[in-house]
């Protein structure tokens, strides 16, 4: 049966990039602006013009750089702290000393936190404490002494740059966690589906043959034997444990990725099909001398995949009923559509569960009602309730929310 796979891709520090690249745009504009209003101050305007044009060149050339983690390469940080640096060193030579003394901007103006906040987002809160230090010791150095204007600036950028990078540290350590935890999610239920296929099938077939073959004696004595050892091991290998994780999820610089097995939503295999299923026809070929069916008169519209794996709880049910219950038990199956769910009831006569045999029984490997039905209404978003009275015999109560069969009606109704 045809399956996809589906890709999902979470990032919590791109939304930062964007905001930087934006950010490096309008300081660079900002600057430019500041020059063009006090140009005329200026002792050397012409090294601010030359410098300005280096700047708005370097800033729209490299747009492409500061749009994700994979392309802001460390070459690309060096040489973008080196020409913020360049143009704090130049500002003395275009610009006289006495404004600078009095809190004149620099060549850069902001648009250097934007170098710095670079290194924050790339390489968290060390890299900008770095870079951070660099841009101070360049403005300490264009003014020639410590100011209290100088002193606030530089704190202020450091501060602001390294909170940043810690928490994109904090951010991706998150999104590495969550990117585990749903692709452990994943593989758990693609593990049940598949521990439920083998359990309808292959562990049933391989305890006949043990049991078939211990009645015959002989050869088939020998080969029910290695049946039941095969089937010891594959209820070990179904009920293991968890499957190791991907190297996927721990992939931070494009965002983690997470890679979840989708099950076809049609028989055929296909995600076409959204015409709602009626559930009666899907328990009919159930009834028969030992098993009577009651169900209503009027269809049980169900989503296709929530019918057929409601239907597949109550043959595991039944299996369940003939393995345990014996040749002579009799077991009813009731179906309620009623207004806000479906409920599905199965009922024996058998000598019922002795208490503590559920637990016992999985933590032997048979997983029938952990997998097979408590598993498959959980995963279609309902509930599984088991009630038993030894010597009264056993109830199973299927319940699935009026949802399902509602979006499955609306689905009918577009089509």
């Amino acid at each position: 049966m045809a399956r996809r796979e589906r890709v999902m891709r979470m990032s919590v520090e791109q939304p930062l990039w964007r905001a930087l690249t934006g950010y490096r745009v309008l300081t660079m504009l900002y600057a430019i602006g500041l020059f063009a209003t006090a140009h005329e101050e200026l002792d050397r305007p012409w090294v601010a013009i030359a410098y300005y044009a280096v700047l708005a060149g370097w800033t729209l050339g490299t747009l492409r750089c500061v749009a994700n983690a994979a392309s802001c390469t460390k070459w690309f940080l060096v040489i973008d702290l080196a020409v913020a640096l360049v143009g704090i060193v130049l500002t003395p030579l275009a610009d006289s000393h006495q404004r600078i003394v009095d809190g004149g901007p620099t060549l850069p103006s902001i648009w250097t936190a934007g170098a710095v906040l670079a290194y924050a987002i790339k390489g968290g809160w060390r890299w900008a404490a770095l870079a951070s230090l660099l841009v101070g010791v360049a403005n300490v150095a264009q003014r020639g002494a410590f100011s209290r204007d100088t002193i606030h600036n530089v704190l202020l950028v450091c501060i602001a740059s390294i909170a940043i990078g810690y928490v994109v540290e904090v951010a991706r350590a998150s999104e590495r966690t969550l990117a585990r935890a749903l692709e452990i999610e994943a593989a758990t239920r693609e593990r049940e589906r598949l521990a439920r296929d083998i359990h309808d099938s292959v562990l049933q077939v391989l305890a006949m043959v043990q049991r078939r073959g211990t009645a015959l004696g002989g050869e088939a004595a020998e080969l029910g034997r290695l049946a039941g050892e095969q089937e010891v091991a594959l209820r070990t290998l179904v009920a293991g444990g968890m499957v190791p994780a991907s190297r996927a999820s721990e992939d931070a610089s494009q965002g983690a990725l997470v890679r979840a097995v989708e099950e076809p939503d049609d028989e055929s295999g296909t995600a076409h099909d959204t015409a709602p299923r009626d559930l009666r026809p899907l328990l009919v070929p159930h009834a028969g001398s030992k098993v009577t069916l009651s169900e209503p008169g009027a269809p049980v519209l169900l989503a296709p995949p929530v019918a057929r794996e409601l239907a597949a709880a109550v043959s595991a049910a039944l299996d369940n009923v003939r393995r345990h219950a014996g040749d002579g038990a009799h077991a009813w199956i009731l179906v309620e559509d009623e207004p806000d769910e479906v409920i599905v009831t199965v009922r024996d006569d058998g000598p019922g569960i002795p208490e503590g045999r559920l637990a016992e029984a999985e933590g032997e490997g048979r997983l029938g009602v952990a997998l097979s039905i408590r598993g498959r209404l959980r995963d279609i978003g309902g509930t599984a309730e088991l009630i038993s009275v030894p010597g009264q015999g056993t109830e199973v109560e299927l319940r699935v929310p009026r949802e399902a069969a509602r979006t499955a009606r609306g689905k009918a109704g577009k089509a």
